[in-house]
């Protein structure tokens, strides 16, 4: 993935994105545009927790948002000892050249607790958009 990397870091939950635009997928006179997005979770607490749901908040250029929740990552719930990572890839069509994500995933410990994880805003920013404001 060539795209530069978002970060943060909650509640022990440090997230890494990395999104980069497909062009050979995308069809700009169809005003579709594609971008793929690699994730790393990695549990920097001391408790180990399970990724149980996930929310996204995605903006495309014209400001239109759609709200994405559901169950785990790609069909998993993964567990996260202390010091270990899981990572996974996905993608996101938008129907403009630009746009940003955001979100947050839900884990419980071992005792039930949640744990609340903020997924950074990120910049979905094509090479067909002028105004990279992103």
């Amino acid at each position: 993935m060539n795209g530069h990397p978002y970060e943060t870091e909650t509640n022990g939950i440090f997230i890494r994105v990395r999104p980069s635009f497909i062009d050979d997928q995308s069809s700009p006179e169809d005003d579709r545009y594609l971008w793929a997005y690699h994730i790393q979770i990695e549990n920097r607490g001391s408790r180990t927790v399970q990724l149980k749901t996930r929310h996204w908040r995605i903006t495309d250029g014209d400001g239109r948002i759609q709200l994405v929740n559901g169950d785990g990552v790609v069909g998993q719930q993964p567990v996260l000892r202390p010091g270990s990572t899981f990572e996974y890839s996905s993608g996101c069509p938008l129907t403009t050249p630009s746009g940003m994500m955001q979100g947050a995933y839900r884990f419980e410990d071992e005792t039930g607790e949640s744990v609340e994880a903020t997924i950074p805003l990120f910049a979905l920013d094509s090479p067909y958009d002028d105004r990279l404001a992103n």
